[in-house]
């Protein structure tokens, strides 16, 4: 039989449909991908055998996986006169000035669902007690932390939200796990549905800026921006202790306060830290720079350092395996490597000088804007634990490389207004050390915290709200309402093949018998979320294959899509400077020396500040990343 994309042998019958639509050259591209797949192989190459495969999958989804929602209608502009990022994001795209910007659409990385189950089908109460819920913790060992949890909440925040309707709603429990419900039946707001102009179509809409540009901490539009600024020397606002300020009503004034607890709020805090760093730096240096010249110089700084921390520590911690640790410093670095890109600039393209520096941005054709289903496969709310496990750094005899455990504090002490309080209290230092020494939870089935399944959920502006919600009922009702396919549509939509029966999915016999329970024997209406989280993990991997299939591509978009880190990634934007502070840090460890330059000596063992603290450190290769054989 000659190479067809319909007809050959190998092809999943039910990806047939999606081959038929690509190129030539693209279906070639993809049986290479599905032969690797079917064969379970990726992941078991030698180094840059894997990375070659993940480049051919990155090309597939960026010429099928990137939909546009709404009209393009923003207005033309000088890139000149906005060599700085705006409050609300405007004026990235180099020829839209609203690409990007808050209050625009979150797009899509696939159709929206075709589904012919009902938004109740099964009860979402029924999927969260009988499959989500808690009933023992299970760590991650020692590869994630307690800041690397609390990392995933500072960047999400950072990037998107979604506006809610007016319109509330309620959601009560069958009565076959009401008794196993902590509520009964709760209240919330359904997202809003707002028209796109796209042939009636309608969308989400983007509360937040989705560019990586800081709005965490700097705010996500004016009144955001003009709350946390001092207005002298380009600052920030901090408070003596180190921690964020608060206003009168106990709320934190940073960028972004919604759903705050302490590990997230002493995150902000520490890039509030360094961005006033980047301010005292560039004013010794540049005395003729304003207040306004520093503050938008700094930004720009601390937003790229934040980008690169995610990109080349926290992911890396994330996926922990040789082929990524090479492609996500690729992202970065290129191929040719630091050294090489350090000394001579990026001048050899993406695949050897790598994203960051491009001539130009690259959007593949399709606005830049983050998706729903990127949203959804970053519910992951199965790494908080039960309680914050205090260290003792105060005892004449304590154990700096293990301290001993002072006291248990339980994660609903920690949140809102009261657990801002708490953290006030315990200080930056301890919150810190004691976030890096314990382990995060793990991304798996029974393992959702039963406390958020009785919540005080937030408003925008961090008070709270009256009613209490269940987070796990509400995240499977959430991907339903908005359109996100269920796992095995999913999995079809990432060119990935489907299950055909539950023993594809996972070998834990106890979950088999529990999704018969819940689902049938009808594979295709397991919800994604709880499929994210049943999946069988590839070794070192945090996450699904199926998610990270996901992050693949929009880890990359954040990068090339974004003019701040292509074209104006100069000296001229950034100053001399500020582009040396971004190329010399490396990790979050790197951050943290700076602010307390003895901490991670005395408290710290291992190599990355987002692995378990107390844990060697990586293991000294001597073979060059790239020439390392399989695992």
């Amino acid at each position: 039989m000659g190479f067809s994309p319909s007809s050959s042998w190998f092809l999943h019958p039910e990806l047939h449909h999606v081959v038929s639509k690509m190129s030539f050259f693209d279906s070639f591209l993809f049986y290479i991908v599905h032969l690797v797949d079917k064969l379970g192989l990726w992941h078991r190459f030698p180094v840059l055998l894997g990375v070659a495969y993940l480049g051919i999958r990155r090309h597939l989804h960026q010429r099928y996986n990137l939909i546009h929602v709404g009209e393009i209608n923003g207005q033309c502009y000088d890139t000149d006169e906005f060599s700085y990022r705006t409050a609300d994001g405007k004026c990235n795209h180099p020829s839209d000035d609203s690409v990007g910007s808050q209050g625009t659409f979150i797009g899509r990385n696939m159709p929206p669902c075709t589904s012919q189950y009902g938004i109740l089908d099964p009860h979402p109460s029924v999927v969260a007690t009988k499959l989500l819920a808690r009933k023992r913790f299970i760590d991650n060992g020692d590869q994630f932390n307690m800041i690397a949890c609390s990392w995933i909440q500072f960047m999400i925040h950072d990037w998107v939200d979604h506006l809610e309707d007016t319109h509330q709603i309620e959601l009560e429990a069958p009565d076959e796990v009401a008794s196993g419900c902590p509520l009964k039946s709760f209240k919330f707001f359904k997202t809003k549905k707002v028209l796109s102009g796209d042939h009636h179509k309608s969308g989400a809409v983007n509360t937040r800026t989705p560019w990586w540009d800081g709005s965490v901490i700097y705010g996500n539009d004016e009144a955001g921006m003009r709350r946390v600024r001092v207005f002298k020397d380009g600052k920030l606002k901090i408070s003596g202790n180190g921690l964020l300020e608060r206003d009168e009503r106990g709320i934190p004034i940073s960028g972004d306060i919604r759903n705050s607890w302490s590990g997230f709020s002493l995150l902000q805090a520490l890039f509030v830290k360094e961005h006033n760093a980047v301010c005292e730096m560039l004013k010794e240096r540049y005395p003729e720079f304003d207040d306004e010249k520093l503050y938008r110089t700094a930004r720009l700084v601390t937003a790229a350092v934040i980008a690169k921390v995610h990109t080349i520590d926290w992911t890396i911690e994330l996926l922990k395996t040789d082929t990524l640790t090479a492609g996500m410093r690729i992202n970065w670095y290129g191929f040719l490597g630091k050294k090489v890109k350090d000394t001579i600039g990026a001048r050899f393209g993406p695949i050897l000088s790598g994203l960051v520096g491009l001539k130009k941005p690259k959007d593949h054709g399709v606005p830049y804007s983050l998706t729903e289903e990127f949203v959804s496969v970053y519910r992951m709310h199965c790494l908080l634990p039960d309680t914050l496990i205090l260290r003792d750094m105060k005892s004449e005899n304590v154990d700096k490389a293990n301290p001993a455990i002072e006291r248990e504090v339980p994660m609903t002490e920690l949140i809102g207004k009261e657990g801002g309080k708490k953290g006030s209290r315990i200080g930056f230092e301890q919150l810190l050390v004691s976030m890096g020494h314990q382990s995060c939870g793990a991304l798996t089935l029974w393992n959702y915290p039963n406390w958020m399944r009785k919540l005080v959920a937030q408003d925008i502006d961090g008070e709270d709200r009256p009613h209490l919600i269940d987070m796990a009922a509400l995240e499977i009702y959430r991907d339903r309402e908005r359109g996100v396919p269920r796992y095995n549509e999913f999995r079809k939509n990432l060119l990935m093949s489907p299950i055909s029966k539950w023993e594809d999915l996972t070998d834990d016999e106890e979950a088999i018998e529990v999704l018969r329970e819940v689902y049938g024997d009808d594979i295709d209406k397991l919800d994604l979320n709880v499929g994210l989280h049943a999946e069988k993990k590839i070794k070192g991997f945090a996450i699904s294959e199926t998610a990270f299939f996901i992050f693949l591509l929009v880890a990359s978009r954040r990068l090339e899509a974004d003019r701040f880190f292509t074209t104006n990634f100069n000296e001229k934007t950034y100053t001399k400077e500020g582009l040396e502070w971004v190329n010399t840090t490396e990790t979050l460890k790197d951050v943290i020396d700076r602010h307390f330059p003895n901490l991670t000596n005395q408290w710290m063992r291992c190599t990355s500040a987002f692995s378990v603290w107390s844990s060697d450190p990586n293991p000294t290769n001597w073979l060059p990343l790239y020439l390392r054989p399989a695992p």
